[in-house]
């Protein structure tokens, strides 16, 4: 069997599901979804991990949502990985020229590179999904591909967003270049009520069919 590790950028995917104006969509289940990928007959996921960062900088509403379906993703035995907003002063170079406070992501993208580079290493798969557009996780596959050749790097992009050339050249061509597609989404749904761990989620109300 060939063995696969998948990464999920999770604000990546997010920001590519939001951008398709259909909330319900959130509700996606990504384990699920990435088996449209494989042959089970060949292939078998080792793990899949999830990246993101817990948003307690917003409003309690979209906490919960988050919350919520990240309970969902563990559900499906996916890992999640947590990293951080932090505080950061920007000044404003417009009229009003105040100073301001905004929240960045941090090390999201440097969990992934950390993951994938040292997952190869220690031969943890022979094939890494990798879902995400995100230009900085080039070195990391370049390192893989250099030190470890046999490797193989599929790059599964968020709904809507293309591949570049470079991200091809890199992973060795389109075949190893797919895409979410809004269709998997809409078949690829968690169950609306979900049980984890002594806890209980249900789909968010904004998550809801219309």
């Amino acid at each position: 069997m060939i063995r696969i590790i998948a990464y999920i950028d999770g604000f990546n995917l997010y920001h590519a599901i939001d951008n398709l104006d259909d909330n319900r969509l959130k509700w996606f289940d990504i384990k699920s979804a990435l088996t449209e990928f494989i042959d089970p007959i060949l292939h078998e996921f080792c793990e899949i991990k999830y990246f993101t960062a817990l948003s307690n900088h917003l409003a309690k509403p979209i906490q919960h949502r988050q919350n919520s379906y990240l309970v969902g993703l563990a559900s499906t035995g996916i890992k999640v990985i947590t990293g951080k907003f932090r505080k950061r002063k920007r000044f404003c170079r417009a009229e009003c020229k105040q100073e301001f406070i905004y929240h960045e992501e941090k090390e999201t993208d440097v969990q992934i590179a950390v993951n994938i580079v040292d997952d190869a290493h220690m031969d943890k798969f022979d094939m890494a999904f990798i879902v995400s557009q995100d230009s900085d996780l080039f070195p990391a596959i370049r390192t893989v591909k250099k030190r470890c050749p046999d490797k193989i790097i599929r790059i599964i992009t968020p709904p809507h967003l293309k591949h570049s050339n470079e991200m091809s050249r890199i992973v060795g061509g389109q075949k190893n270049l797919k895409s979410f597609k809004k269709h998997h989404l809409e078949f690829h749904q968690l169950p609306d009520e979900i049980n984890h761990n002594g806890k209980t989620v249900k789909r968010p109300k904004k998550y809801r069919k219309k």
